[in-house]
């Protein structure tokens, strides 16, 4: 059953199913149309080619990408035949997928291991989170899109569990716990902080949070993947 089906005269058709558990996005490319994937995401094609190329724009950016960000050293090209051609992606855990419009000029920021596509003009970068990074636990890079000039371009980012988009308005902070940000709008700022008062922090079950203020989108995700990995830990079989 399709879910959901996007089509414009900028970008290929998307059609996206199963959302938001295990959600599955089949591009309807035109004859010689490309897109840009993350290694391992293709589940099915037709009537493309595959070619596989560094990501970031050279090789020590895609080193960087590769060791900080989360995400593959390569990108796969693929692009459809003379007579068009489709590709089916998904990402490695259950979860939704997300498109986002990229201007020339805007940049959108993207957790370690949440990106999964992005059309060609679309560039891939990572941004230091600084001191930050070290002390959230988090990824110390976020996957920065981009497009400097030219075309508007198009990406898509994955989530572990439903993802709920949050505006955020001028004067106004929203706070989301690290472990369930998955992107945000380069037209916000952040800031990251305990909840509470010490004791809560050591005992209350909370870790830190971004503080998000200015204007623009927070994507958030319904589950945390390390809290998962922490209730599974205690069943594994001890050496």
């Amino acid at each position: 059953m399709i879910i959901n089906a996007i089509h414009s005269e900028e970008f290929m058709e998307e059609i996206i199913e199963f959302n938001p558990s295990y959600t599955l996005l089949t591009y309807s490319m035109h004859p010689n149309e490309s897109i840009n994937v993350e290694p391992g995401a293709m589940v099915a094609m037709g009537g493309v080619e595959m070619q596989t190329k560094s990501s970031g724009g050279g090789i020590f950016k895609s080193l960087k990408k590769m060791a900080f960000g989360g995400e593959s050293f390569f990108l796969n090209t693929f692009t459809a035949g003379p007579s068009g051609g489709w590709i089916s992606i998904a990402p490695g855990s259950p979860g939704d997928i997300i498109s986002y419009d990229i201007q020339p000029g805007r940049q959108l920021f993207i957790q370690g291991g949440s990106y999964l596509s992005s059309t060609i003009n679309v560039q891939t970068d990572t941004k230091f989170q600084g001191l930050k990074g070290f002390i959230s636990g988090e990824s110390v890079f976020f996957i920065r899109a981009f497009i400097e000039n030219g075309q508007p371009g198009k990406t898509w980012f994955n989530s572990f569990g439903a993802v709920k988009q949050i505006p955020v308005q001028p004067g106004q902070t929203i706070t989301v716990d690290t472990g369930h940000v998955v992107a945000f709008e380069d037209t916000v700022q952040y800031t990251i902080n305990k909840v509470g008062g010490m004791k809560s922090f050591l005992v209350g079950g909370e870790g830190l949070v971004m503080n998000f203020t200015g204007q623009g989108s927070v994507w958030i995700q319904t589950r945390n993947i390390e809290s998962l990995v922490g209730k599974i830990i205690p069943f594994l079989p001890k050496s």
